[in-house]
């Protein structure tokens, strides 16, 4: 046995559950920590700028690779606080990540210590678990308990809460003799796959929604196989897209009330049998139940029981991993192949691609100031297959969804459920230090963008390169068109005269300024035709200089982007694509 410091009996712990990177700022209750952190060493550090921002950058770095947990670090009081936007964000998508707070020592938890706060009490309704350990000896093996409970069953966040005292307490520990506990999924049996499958032969309409729970288990192949087997058409989630390539034909679009594809809200109302896996019917995809599920039946595959039933009840409910459900449903789909069981799904996949080929949103727009649409239909052009996109809330990542293109699971990387504003950045930062080598874009409206703007200094410090597409309409786009609803145009607008930047003609905040003060790149674009290269000289600043680059796009000041309150309602606010010139890199082009 060997005697240490209980703190660094935590970090060799969290290197041999496969933490290699951490995201944090230090202070005196946590400087423990950090002490271990240095002596111990196999833990690269990032140092953040707020400790929210810190907790993105954990979610980002989970959300890249499967297996990856992203671990955040604060002192005591406010450093906690921080964290609870980033646990929300995280627990309302199943993404792992750990948070790691000082505290006050034990004797005076109850003496309004400076900085002393009941983080534990504060996080629990965003955390799988969150616990402060009061004895060092436990501290090892909260730790082991903290990997159990991120990894097992529905994914999530954990928060542990180390007083000084306890950080420096000396304990006995092996790390030879420690083992990570085996984990907890549920797997669907033989007989509840051979009911899905009844039921989906039922059908002359069927579909798949993909939902994260899909890329959650690493299971996009097993989907993609069970699609093409099957010949059933694909619907993937706003958490699940990447999950079946865009351009596959079976890919038939994204559904939603603000997310989605016209040609895929248009084949859901058209189906008649949906099999949903790992998916949580979230309200922004369906609108109201009773327009989502009239006239058709539904299987739903999900992780955590308590998810099946919540927002409607199933004909078929399976509690189960998405991998391993899609494991056994591709068993017994082989079977039936073979048997010659399966229904011939062609027709109804040739109906759902003409929907795919034909109702399409236009996006070639000459106008000055740039409508948004443009902006994506250009980004389209610049960025390949392997583009990688970070994007949180407001019109912007709306536009986005419907019109950007994602090829890869783990490539669009969102905040589904939490939407909190500034995610971006941070986010972003921890996907690139989750892999160098991917080419990250980041789409944000300007307020995301000026929320957490700080972060850029992170990515300059450690060279964290990525392109930043900031589309500014200085206006909270989002809540000024949920306003129309109530007649008024109301505390929304974040436009004034910048004195030191009169070329911004009243659009305030001087982005490019900011941007290089925090010692990154940027460029300003006023023009539709400017836009391309822009993009283009983005990457080349990418490569020469590896830090961010923030490409500033000037937006018209009021855009209404499509949405609407159902699924069969949506608001088209802009004219829609009649020729192929009018959305020239959309998925299917039309005739």
């Amino acid at each position: 046995m060997s005697k240490m410091r209980a703190i660094e009996a935590a970090v060799l712990v969290m290197r041999r559950e496969g933490v290699d990177t951490a995201f944090g700022i230090p202070g005196a209750a946590i400087n423990p920590l950090y002490s271990a952190l240095q002596k111990v060493g196999g833990i690269d550090h990032v140092l953040a700028r707020h400790v929210e921002g810190a907790s993105h950058m954990a979610e980002g770095y989970t959300r890249t690779k499967a297996g990856n947990i992203g671990v955040c670090i604060g002192t005591s009081g406010p450093a906690g606080t921080d964290m609870v936007t980033g646990l929300y964000s995280a627990s309302a998508d199943s993404i792992p990540i750990l948070c790691i707070t000082g505290q006050a020592p034990r004797a005076r938890l109850h003496k309004e210590d400076f900085q002393a706060v009941d983080i534990t009490s504060i996080v629990k309704p965003v955390t799988k678990w969150a616990t402060t350990v009061l004895e060092p000896g436990q501290v090892p093996y909260a730790f082991q308990k903290a990997f159990y409970e991120m990894r097992s069953g529905r994914p999530g966040p954990v928060l542990i809460d180390l007083p000084f005292d306890v950080q420096m307490a000396e304990i006995e520990f092996d790390i030879d003799a420690y083992q990570p506990l085996p984990l907890a999924k549920p797997s669907a049996t033989r007989v509840q796959a051979e009911k899905a499958l009844a039921l989906l032969a039922q059908a002359e309409r069927p579909l798949l929604v993909a939902g994260g729970g899909v890329i959650n288990a690493d299971a996009s192949e097993l989907l993609v196989e069970f699609a093409e087997l099957t010949g059933i058409p694909v619907i993937p989630t706003l958490m699940g897209w990447g999950s079946i390539p865009d351009d596959h034909p079976q890919m038939v679009g994204m559904v939603g009330l603000q997310t989605s594809h016209r040609y895929g809200n248009a084949t859901l109302l058209k189906s008649d049998v949906v099999l949903g896996i790992g998916n949580r019917w979230a309200n922004r995809h369906t609108g109201s139940v009773d327009v989502y599920t009239e006239g058709r039946k539904f299987i739903h595959v999900d992780i955590e029981p308590t998810q099946i039933g919540r927002v409607f009840t199933p004909d078929l409910g399976i509690v189960s991993d998405a991998g391993s459900a899609l494991t056994v449903l591709l068993e017994v789909a082989r079977e039936w192949q073979a048997a010659g069981k399966l229904k011939d799904r062609s027709a109804w996949l040739h109906d759902c691609q003409q929907r795919k080929a034909s109702l399409q949103r236009k996006t070639h727009f000459d106008n000055v100031p740039v409508k948004p649409q443009r902006v994506y239909e250009e980004m389209n052009q610049v960025f390949g297959k392997d583009t990688c996109y970070v994007s949180t809330i407001g019109l912007s990542q709306i536009a986005g969804a419907q019109f950007l293109h994602v090829y890869k699971p783990r490539h669009w990387i969102n905040c589904g459920q939490a939407g909190p504003l500034g995610w971006t950045i941070p986010a972003a930062l921890g996907v690139v230090k989750a892999d160098p080598s991917r080419k990250v874009v980041a789409l944000s409206g300007d307020y995301d963008f000026q929320f957490m703007i700080e972060e850029l200094a992170v990515g300059a410090q450690f060279n964290l390169p990525y392109i930043h597409v900031v589309v500014n309409n200085s206006y909270l786009g989002l809540i000024r068109q949920a306003q129309r609803g109530f007649e008024m145009d109301y505390c929304v607008q974040l436009s004034f005269d910048n004195l030191n930047a009169p070329e911004l003609n009243g659009y305030g905040v001087d982005h490019v300024a900011v941007a290089e003060g925090l010692g990154c790149k940027a460029l300003r674009v006023f023009e539709p035709k400017d836009i391309q290269p822009a993009l283009r000289q983005a990457q080349e600043l990418v490569e020469t200089f590896k830090v961010p680059v923030v490409v500033e796009i000037i937006l018209e000041r009021v855009t209404n982007i499509s949405m609407g309150t159902e699924i069969n309602a949506v608001n088209e606010f802009e004219d829609l694509a009649l020729v192929g010139n009018d959305a020239p890199t959309a998925i299917a082009l039309l005739d």
